[in-house]
């Protein structure tokens, strides 16, 4: 009984010791300085242009590693999104071929997209997306500001924070450095470089601004109803509010007869 005590003991140590681990390797870690988004707060919006030069950015850049499979190309037109027009949608959707069929002879065939046909994917599987890249395989965007911890603030990070290794440090080949990862190393080589995208509406392309646009895009990918949802979430408070100074005033005349 003592001996499987002990070794019950043990094995609980290891699931700790397995648990607290990776808190302390995330701990070195820089922590992302929190900005300023239009989309923050309980009336927080989307900016329609900045999701435009968003998408620009991920389709001129992200998407050749970075998949959106969450998404179709028909959201880009609907309210609250990017809002580009139907024509555009077409337009943007025809650059892309995807597998249909079969035909009336049983093969598969390729076509230009659609507006209905979900984003294209870089590659055509998981095995091909990691023998492009050194065995690691590009994380899917569509969820990406929810599913790290610090949403918008870390992925904007990650992007902008890329700096040359700190004297002393030892970068083997296929690493780079990026404070704001684990160790500070990255096996993702910096995606935006200055002037990488011409911005139809003149606005200057640096880095950082690059960052904060296709973050500002993927936050609505993750959460494209969002503006929605704080509407009627609004609406919501105003009824109860209204409701429960409604009762209030009730209450106070029922027990002013009582006296």
């Amino acid at each position: 009984m003592k001996n499987f005590t002990l070794k019950a003991l043990a094995s609980s140590a290891v699931v700790l010791a397995s648990l607290v681990m990776p808190a302390h390797a995330a701990g070195d870690a820089k922590h992302p300085e929190a900005m300023e988004w239009s989309f923050s707060g309980p009336f927080g919006t989307y900016d329609r242009n900045a999701l435009r030069r968003g998408f620009q950015v991920y389709k001129e850049v992200c998407a050749s590693c970075h998949g959106l499979s969450h998404m179709a190309y028909r959201n880009l037109s609907q309210p609250g999104g990017p809002e580009f027009s139907e024509a555009e949608v077409k337009a943007i959707a025809a650059e892309y071929l995807v597998e249909d069929g079969p035909d009336d002879y049983g093969d598969m065939f390729e076509r230009a997209a659609l507006p209905r046909d979900g984003f294209v994917e870089p590659y055509p599987n998981e095995n091909a997306g990691r023998a492009a890249n050194g065995g690691a395989y590009p994380p899917d965007l569509s969820l990406i500001n929810k599913a790290r911890g610090g949403g918008a603030d870390y992925v904007y990070a990650i992007l902008a924070g890329y700096e040359e290794a700190p004297e002393g440090m030892e970068m083997r080949a296929g690493l780079y450095y990026n404070p704001y990862m684990s160790g500070g190393k990255i096996a993702m080589p910096a995606p935006l470089l200055e002037d990488i995208v011409e911005y139809g509406d003149g606005t200057p392309a640096t880095v950082e601004q690059m960052s904060a646009d296709v973050v500002h895009f993927l936050e609505w990918a993750a959460e494209p109803k969002m503006e929605e949802r704080k509407r009627i979430g609004l609406m919501v408070m105003i009824y109860l509010s209204i409701f429960a100074a409604l009762m209030y005033i009730s209450m106070r005349k029922i027990w002013a007869d009582q006296h």
